[in-house]
């Protein structure tokens, strides 16, 4: 089982997309927080501009060719300096906040589309095993449905008994024969279903292992604790209400303003050095700071802080309602767990029942005392009762890995 999950992880495309989607997310968040630290550029710079035969002193000492456009500082300008530059504002902090929400999010729901995947893994799995069993079984039926005919043929041949008892074993184990065929079908189906999540080709040749002894359910209270404590649906409806109060916090960061913050340090001269004409120093710095306060927007502010209030209530919801599904789903699958297992005994007996019935009408069959209409009615009761024997393992195990899913220990 773990072996079949392990490579539906590598070849499910929705799993590799929550996957993806993670990884971008925690990308996004790293972004964020990057962008509220100061960022550090080496700028560099030649310029060269038509003199326009005027000079002039342009910050140096002594006099040199002014340039023919007002813009520009000099005819020849060198530009060589380290800038950084921050800006302090709320929004900074909320965006990082709503980027940290996002990936919390989209760890969730990585863990919500691992989950559905082995859900859908063991599913597959069990349902071949099941499958195969009821091919086996269904073979094991019509060998003796073979027998019993051979019976039947033998006491007709010894004038025990009439042609209807050959007619009738004919009819059951042609029966037998079809249900075999369409076992055969129906598990060849489910081995390729199983099989596309699998492997490349979904021809590919496997085994599943064998079936165990059916393990323990554990508690009510176990199984509400682990999944109160890890469910990813809840994870990841409670980051989408935190992602949504940050961006609230966002949109009404644009009623504050900013604060920018900038320090150069190099060179900006008409000589690429580090002093110019007269030893005059070109190399030395320079700080700006600027605060931006907003006035008038035309209510722009207003109706984004009211969007992002809108996506706020709804995600409130959704966590109301998440937890609610949560709590039935649980109550129901503990149900289902708790009803499968205590069925298992009941199905065991009932096997053991139509077995003796079965070998008891056989006997008395040999003996002249029963009719084959009632070894044929002992068969079918034989195969339903091993039939919904090796159902209810399936359902118990199914049931089961639901809950582990549910509480995140599969």
């Amino acid at each position: 089982m773990s072996e079949a999950i392990r490579r539906a992880q590598q070849n499910e495309p929705v799993f590799a997309n929550a996957l993806a989607a993670q990884k971008l997310a925690a990308t996004d968040r790293y972004l964020a927080k990057a962008a509220m630290l100061p960022t550090v550029t080496y700028h560099n710079q030649v310029l060269y501009t038509q003199p326009n035969g005027q000079t002039n002193q342009g910050g140096q000492v002594g006099t040199q060719s002014s340039p023919v456009f007002i813009a520009n500082n000099a005819v020849h300008e060198y530009t060589s300096q380290a800038s950084i530059t921050e800006t302090v504002g709320l929004k900074q902090f909320a965006e990082a906040q709503v980027a940290s929400a996002n990936a919390a999010r989209a760890s969730a729901e990585m863990e919500v589309a691992r989950r559905g995947l082995v859900s859908t893994v063991v599913s597959l799995y069990y349902s071949v095993s099941a499958f195969e069993i009821k091919q086996r079984l269904l073979t094991q039926a019509f060998h003796e449905a073979q027998t019993f005919t051979e019976l039947t043929q033998k006491r007709e041949t010894a004038r025990e008994v009439a042609h209807a008892d050959v007619v009738k074993s004919q009819l059951q184990q042609q029966q037998r024969q079809r249900d075999l065929s369409d076992a055969t079908l129906a598990a060849d189906k489910a081995r390729l279903e199983l099989a596309v999540l699998l492997f490349p080709d979904p021809r590919t040749p496997y085994s599943t292992e064998a079936a165990e002894a059916p393990p323990i359910l554990p508690t009510k209270n176990e199984v509400t604790t682990l999944a109160s404590n890890n469910n990813p649906e809840i994870r990841s409806a409670l980051a989408d209400v935190q992602a949504s109060n940050a961006q609230v916090t966002s949109s009404k960061a644009a009623y504050l303003p900013d604060l920018s913050l900038n320090f150069n340090y190099g060179i900006d001269a008409p000589q690429f050095a580090k002093r110019g004409p007269d030893d005059v120093r070109n190399l030395g710095y320079s700080i700006s700071g600027t605060l931006d306060i907003p006035v008038w927007d035309w209510f722009s502010t207003e109706k984004r802080v009211k969007q992002s209030e809108i996506r706020r209530d709804v995600a409130k919801v959704t966590l109301t309602a998440t937890q609610k599904r949560l709590i039935a789903t649980l109550e129901e699958a503990y149900a289902e767990a708790s009803a499968s297992r205590d069925q298992l005994g009941l199905l065991d007996e009932s096997v053991h029942t139509a077995a003796e019935s079965l070998r008891l009408t056989k006997l008395r069959y040999v003996a002249g005392e029963s009719t084959a209409l009632e070894v044929v009615d002992a068969q079918n009761a034989y195969l339903s009762s091993e039939t919904a024997q090796a159902d209810g393992v399936v359902r118990y195990e199914t049931a089961l890995a639901g809950l582990q899913i549910l509480t995140g220990t599969m």
